[in-house]
């Protein structure tokens, strides 16, 4: 997905999930994040924003920046939420998208946190959307995320996201195939023991691969961080259950 594209889904991404949070109310519960409710949303999403804007101040390799704890009423959050939002849109409006900055990975840019913070927008949205609902844990929500979104939100994660962590204990070995039917697009993910897993597109016609996570763009999109999903899983369970940004 091209970055004027992107540029676009955070503030569209946004201003839904923030519809959707006033809609349903501070004490909504959240089921796709347990213990939530949506005043809690609203202010890890908050500081999932202040967090990206201290951060494209701060050189690469940067401790993580501490951020002010949200206020506890609902109007309160939701005013300091459009601050938080603003800011950080403004900062990255005013930046080189290129320039080297502090983020969760290797090569952080504005750009990247313009990516990161589309798909953080959009997948909070949809836990807003299933509070407003009223949908349990394992409902799977009628929104449909457009394709090419949510095929760069796949790409996001298991290039980016899933490789984070200490993965030196692992020993989990096999090939996983991700297949985004609609978007024409699949990975290739890729574990070793002890190693960070590897992931890239998927070439050739006749993959043996142990594993297979398929379906429609969106339906990935939400198996892979782990949210209700209509994906079809096949193979080796204990691999596809380590794609899992819960």
């Amino acid at each position: 997905m091209d970055s004027e594209m992107l540029n676009c889904a955070f503030p569209e991404q946004a201003a839904a999930f923030r519809s959707a949070a006033l809609q349903a109310g501070p004490n909504a519960q959240v089921s796709t994040c347990p213990g939530w409710d949506v005043r809690r949303l609203v202010q890890h999403l908050g500081q999932a924003y202040a967090r990206a804007e201290l951060s494209l101040h701060l050189e690469p390799g940067a401790p993580r920046p501490e951020v002010p704890r949200p206020p506890a009423e609902f109007d309160d959050v939701l005013t300091w939420w459009d601050e938080r939002l603003a800011d950080l849109r403004h900062t990255l409006s005013t930046m080189d998208p290129s320039r080297p900055v502090r983020a969760l990975h290797p090569g952080g840019t504005p750009a990247t946190w313009t990516r990161r913070m589309a798909h953080e927008s959009a997948i909070h949205r949809l836990d807003a959307e299933h509070a407003l609902a009223g949908l349990g844990p394992d409902h799977v929500h009628d929104l449909i995320f457009d394709p090419e979104l949510a095929a760069d939100g796949i790409d996001e994660f298991l290039t980016v996201i899933l490789p984070l962590g200490d993965w030196s204990g692992s020993t989990a070995q096999g090939q996983v195939l991700v297949h985004a039917a609609d978007a024409g697009r699949a990975w290739l993910v890729e574990f070793h023991p002890g190693e960070p897993p590897r992931a890239g597109a998927a070439t050739g016609a006749a993959l043996e691969v142990d594993a297979t996570i398929a379906g429609t763009a969106d339906a990935v999109y939400r198996k892979v961080w782990g949210r209700p999903s209509t994906a079809a899983l096949t193979g080796n369970a204990a691999l596809t259950a380590l794609i899992n940004g819960r």
